[in-house]
């Protein structure tokens, strides 16, 4: 079996091609695919920042570094949720809302084309196999771990 025939091969190839179609758009906005998708993930009311990182399948090391680079820039500010001190949210400035929409035009913008060039029946056929694999990544590393 060629390499590139494999499963994981096939869901990595076609998620770093993504991966770099975001970046190159984001670059046009002086950002990043995973600081776009971390904007996405913050809520009106407010998100905690112990959410986004299991959310988004991210290291909470590189989250923190996205944060602050966030916080520099002017487009999130962190303050303690008014019941429980020790908990902080995230909440997004005036800026942070606006790049927050670009980065919803563009997935969203992906997203339609995805749909327009894949019938829903092969979409939905899609979703199950991935969902499929997820679930059979859980069950393969429980039993070699």
């Amino acid at each position: 079996m060629k390499r590139s025939e494999t499963v994981d091969y096939q869901i990595k190839a076609t998620w770093h091609a993504v991966f770099k179609m975001y970046n190159q758009i984001a670059a046009k906005y002086d950002t990043t695919q995973a600081t776009g998708f971390v904007l996405l993930s913050i809520a009106k009311e407010g998100t905690p920042s112990t959410t986004i990182a299991p959310l988004l399948g991210m290291e909470a090391t590189s989250l923190s570094r996205i944060l602050k680079n966030l916080e520099t820039k002017g487009l999130i500010y962190r303050k303690s949720d008014e019941v429980d001190k020790r908990k902080v949210l995230i909440f997004l400035t005036p800026e942070g809302v606006e790049k927050r929409k670009i980065a919803k035009k563009v997935v969203s913008g992906f997203n339609k084309l995805i749909v327009e060039e894949i019938p829903i029946e092969k979409l939905s056929v899609f979703f199950e196999v991935m969902e499929t694999i997820n679930k059979t990544v859980d069950k393969y590393k429980n039993e070699n771990l």
